[in-house]
């Protein structure tokens, strides 16, 4: 060691005590406006059913129809990597976890359609599926068959069908409440946001129903539907979608896009309504600077283009929704809309490869930053924040295995949700 240096200052310490104190209010703001992921997980998908279909064999039906569609246009690894282009070494391993997944788990979010996949009906039809789906979603979580999350979107709160809407979800939670509670899982969508009043107004009605059954202020949380310019740049020129994250006073689970309404309203003709849109791309890009750090996520939209008909018209839609979902994910939107059972072969695929062809460099990049957190390191710890979060979504939607994961990186399951989310705490590290 050479010659130990002499530390000099020249400011009093009440200085440093002065700068603090004048941003405690900045520190306070923050901390709640920027809380950082949840850490939780999140589906990577969403399936919407009408409320007046959902019946209790729905979620094994759409796993069921899923595999069918497999065995009669791809039915081995080597036909369903062809038509899709999966690297020849993923093929099997990819296949067969697709398979498995849609034998165990074919849904990870359902959604009770009561907007525009249920339209208008009568009050008292609605009222009677609403507590229908109520029982139904009760009874899945009771007997094992529900999917991770479950829930139901509403008709918004514009005036024409805001009492409707409000209705719903009254009689949605009650029955919920009636039947033993509300379910971890559950998940509420409030569509066609225009104005973050309507949010707020939504905040108004959730608080009334806590209050109502005594629950937790905060326990009911919702995801924003954005479907109108409107939501993206207000009339002022703001973005709209970060003052609704705001007017959600920490309700917002997600932004989730809506393909064929947003595009619709800028004006796009309807063959060129897609994801991969320009004008798409535009809003999301909004919606995931106005969500990043403040723990709400973003999804994807849909497509339109069903797998269904002829072989050669089978494979062309997976094509497009295969390619669909990497785009998606390589921009980071990790949740997207499946429309018919027949996307979920290619969702899964589209996931599946994501993560497994990943796999590898992720794990090496992790533990070479982890075997040098003792000492000078190049990377910085948003590295491992990223690398441990994307093999923690691998791990929860199926692609990846816990123990491969720790065989790779040396690091348990709490080790990578500490570097994924580290304001949880102190970082603790259990090193190779």
């Amino acid at each position: 060691m050479g010659q130990q240096e002499k530390v000099a200052t020249s400011l009093a310490g009440t200085v440093s005590e002065e700068i603090s104190a004048s941003l405690t209010a900045v520190d306070a703001e923050l901390a709640r406006r920027y809380p950082g992921d949840p850490g939780t997980r999140q589906p990577v998908h969403t399936v919407y059913v009408p409320g007046d279909v959902f019946e209790p064999g729905t979620l094994r039906s759409w796993g069921d129809q899923a595999l069918a569609a497999l065995d009669e246009h791809a039915p081995d690894a080597a036909s369903f990597a062809a038509v899709l282009g999966i690297p020849e070494e993923l093929a099997g391993p990819v296949h067969d976890r697709v398979r498995a997944k849609l034998e165990r788990e074919p849904v990870e979010d359902l959604r009770i359609d009561f907007e525009d996949g249920y339209g208008p009906r009568p009050d008292a039809e609605e009222d009677e599926a609403a507590a229908r789906a109520a029982r139904l979603v009760s009874e899945a979580y009771a007997n094992g068959t529900a999917s991770p999350y479950m829930g139901i979107r509403m008709k918004c709160m514009e005036a024409g069908v805001r009492d409707r809407g409000i209705r719903t979800t009254d009689v949605f939670l009650t029955g919920l409440m009636e039947a033993g509670g509300l379910p971890e899982g559950l998940v509420l969508t409030l569509p066609k946001v225009t104005y973050p009043e309507q949010v707020t107004a939504f905040v108004q009605l959730l608080d009334a129903f806590e209050k109502a059954h005594g629950l937790d202020a905060g326990r009911i949380g919702f995801e924003i539907q954005i479907e109108t310019s409107q939501s993206i740049l207000a009339a002022d020129g703001t973005a709209a979608v970060a003052r609704m994250i705001d007017a959600a006073q920490g309700r917002a689970t997600g932004l989730h896009y809506g393909t064929f309404d947003y595009s619709a309203c800028v004006g796009v003709s309807a063959a060129y309504q897609a994801s991969d849109h320009p004008a798409a791309d535009h809003a999301k890009a909004v919606m995931q600077v106005a969500a990043a750090g403040t723990g709400v996520r973003v999804s994807d939209g849909s497509t339109n283009v069903l797998p269904v008909g002829p072989t050669a018209q089978v494979h062309e839609a997976w094509r497009l929704h295969y390619g669909l979902t990497r785009r998606a994910l390589a921009r980071a939107y990790y949740q997207g809309w499946d429309m018919h059972p027949g996307h979920l072969p290619t969702r899964y695929a589209a996931v599946y490869t994501f993560y497994r062809e990943g796999l590898e460099p992720a794990a090496a990049r992790l533990a070479a930053y982890v075997a040098k957190a003792g000492g000078d390191v190049m990377d910085e710890p948003a590295t491992a924040k990223a690398l441990s979060g994307y093999l923690l979504r691998g791990i929860d939607c199926g692609a990846l295995d816990t123990a491969e994961v720790a065989r790779l990186t040396g690091l348990t399951r709490a080790d990578l949700d500490a570097f994924a989310s580290p304001r949880r705490g102190d970082l603790t590290v259990t090193a190779p």
